[in-house]
């Protein structure tokens, strides 16, 4: 795929991590309000409801919908059912900072899934941008000590991120294939809807087995109804817009670094939102995270 970097490429791969960061932020501020996959399976069915207006079509007989249902099953699946449910479920057990830095990995797994599963050539720069995500993420999982780095073990918030970051790069990769099953991509509406649709039933049969195998209760209030409609329109509907829109321009390998601007964000509405001051460790991990982004972009 040929990579562009205009300016409203940069832009579109901005507002996403965003949106991400303040779903993370959001996230930790309800995660005792509200089971976790039951927000995900919430969340997705307001996104469904929000999108049904603007591509009402793609419900009529011979829209493709149904045709290409395997498709469309296995994005829900992985960028609706799976990568969000997991990540409210590492924000039980991690700091919002954490989760986000954690998710930094993104790259490495960008470029591993795109060499063996799609053709991906990888160069000797995003290696090098790699290497430099890899050293934030391990910076920030051993809390800046190299003692707890050899001696480190995953705690399941971690363990949680890094399985719906692999998730999130195979459903990247998918949104680059060149299928366009019956024109339902020229119509950003109907694409993501098509997704969410599936991914709404995944979310749903999830939220189903919470409720079987634990005691969920969900506190209601103005706060609760006020995050449900935040994570619904910015972190669903706009952050998947502008990241679908962004990987088709300038491809998952280079895409996945800028997902690495989430923990910067995040680290921002922790102090204001949460007063979770960023320690030092976290900044050089931003400079580690930075950095990668600059030398697996350039020219």
């Amino acid at each position: 795929m040929k990579q562009k970097i205009s300016p409203s490429t940069v832009l579109l791969l901005t507002i996403a991590p965003l949106m991400w960061a303040g779903n993370a932020i959001v996230g930790s501020l309800v995660h005792e309000m509200v089971p976790p996959v039951t927000l995900n399976f919430i969340r997705w069915g307001l996104a469904f409801l929000i999108l049904l207006p603007f591509a009402p079509s793609l419900f009529r007989p011979g829209s493709g919908l149904w045709q290409h249902r395997r498709r469309f099953a296995l994005l829900g699946l992985l960028g609706v059912g799976l990568y969000n449910a997991l990540q409210y479920l590492a924000l039980q057990s991690s700091s919002p900072i954490n989760v986000t830095l954690v998710a930094s990995g993104m790259p490495v797994w960008m470029l591993l899934i795109g060499y063996l599963f799609f053709g991906l050539k990888i160069k000797g720069k995003q290696i090098a941008g790699a290497a430099l995500s890899i050293a934030g993420v391990l910076l920030v999982l051993s809390r800046g000590q190299l003692q707890q780095l050899l001696a480190f073990e995953l705690v399941a918030g971690d363990i949680y991120m890094i399985l719906a970051t692999i998730a999130w790069s195979f459903y990247s990769w998918l949104l680059t294939q060149p299928n366009d099953p019956a024109g339902i991509r020229s119509n950003w509406a109907a694409f993501l809807l098509a997704q969410v649709s599936f991914g709404v039933v995944w979310s749903g049969a999830f939220a189903a087995g919470e409720w079987a195998i634990t005691d969920p209760v969900i506190t209601w209030s103005w706060t609760l109804v006020a995050a449900i409609v935040f994570v619904a329109i910015g972190p669903a509907i706009i952050a998947f817009r502008c990241w679908g829109a962004g990987v088709q321009r300038a491809g998952p390998s280079v895409a996945g670094f800028f997902s690495n601007l989430t923990p910067l964000f995040a680290a921002l509405m922790s102090s204001a939102f949460l007063g979770e001051l960023p320690h030092l460790y976290h900044i050089v991990a931003f400079a580690l995270i930075v950095g990668g982004i600059v030398v697996s972009s350039r020219r």
